[in-house]
């Protein structure tokens, strides 16, 4: 054997031992560098991962949870609404009812409007959107499940009384009340359904009047509805709080005033949002 094939041999063995020492590769990576190299594979596995279930999450969040806080909060305003009608058919106190459907509200509001909005009305879900609170894709689906909660809710109230109070009390279906005129009717629902749907876009859009308190407020304008208007017209101020009574107690009297006047207001009150009291964000002239 020559002495330079022994020599290089020689070097071959040192490199290899001096490898193993440092901790390389046989491709001359360390091991802490294929450590890394491993880590970073596994990030990205880890991150599609991630983006994978967020996409499913978004989708959940985004659109069917909002629809379902829509439908289960208007089955229980409903129920409350409806049950604390039927309870106080002998008029004890008009104010049992104002204060149950006030306060259902509120509460409502409080716990599922950073989901959905807590709309629970057909006629603010209109408003909302006209005046760029809410996206076109979730009008259709708002009145539905709004619509299908009513029904629901007011078969939950029947459920929980017997079928006498029920048949005496028209399922708490709105209506005109005795000794008042249909104009008067129409008044008061147009009046008192500005009213609340004026408070709700405001609070909640108002560059300068949003607040955190629109719950309050909103408890407060149902109230005040109800025992200012509740003799007249049964203050319905809410398209699906007359529908869902009205079908479960086949209940049809004056019953296109309680539609025709809050999207009447719906519309009163997106138009003066967008011309004069929006944010420079929802005005569409006059910025």
């Amino acid at each position: 054997m020559s002495h330079s094939a022994l020599t290089c041999r020689q070097q071959q063995k040192h490199t290899a031992i001096w490898k193993r020492e440092q901790g390389m590769t046989s491709d001359g990576m360390s091991s802490a560098g294929a450590e890394m190299q491993n880590l970073k594979t596994t990030s990205r596995e880890e991150l599609k991962s991630q983006n994978s279930e967020t996409e499913d999450q978004s989708i959940l969040e985004k659109y069917i949870q909002p629809c379902l806080c829509e439908l289960l909060g208007t089955m229980l305003f409903i129920a409350v609404a409806c049950l604390s009608g039927l309870k106080n058919l002998e008029g004890a106190s008009p104010l049992l009812p104002a204060l149950a459907s006030g306060l259902a509200l509120g509460a409502l509001i409080i716990i599922l409007g950073k989901i959905s909005g807590a709309h629970f009305n057909p006629a603010v879900t209109l408003a909302v959107f006209a005046a760029g609170g809410l996206s076109p894709l979730f009008l259709l689906p708002y009145w539905f499940c709004q619509l299908s909660g009513a029904m629901l809710g007011a078969v939950l109230a029947k459920s929980m009384v017997n079928e006498t109070v029920f048949v005496k009390g028209t399922g708490a279906s709105c209506m005109v009340g005795e000794g008042s005129t249909i104009s008067e009717a129409l008044f008061v629902e147009l009046i008192f359904s500005f009213f609340l749907i004026f408070t709700v876009v405001m609070g909640v859009l108002g560059d300068h009047s949003k607040t955190e308190m629109t719950s309050f407020s909103v408890t407060f304008t149902v109230i005040a509805a109800a025992l200012g208007g509740g003799s007249i017209s049964s203050a319905c101020l809410n398209p699906a709080r007359a529908l869902g009574p009205a079908i479960v107690a086949n209940y049809w009297s004056y019953h296109w005033i309680f539609w025709i006047c809050p999207f009447i207001s719906a519309i009163l009150v997106s138009i003066i949002y967008r011309f004069l009291l929006g944010g420079r964000s929802h005005r569409l002239f006059l910025k």
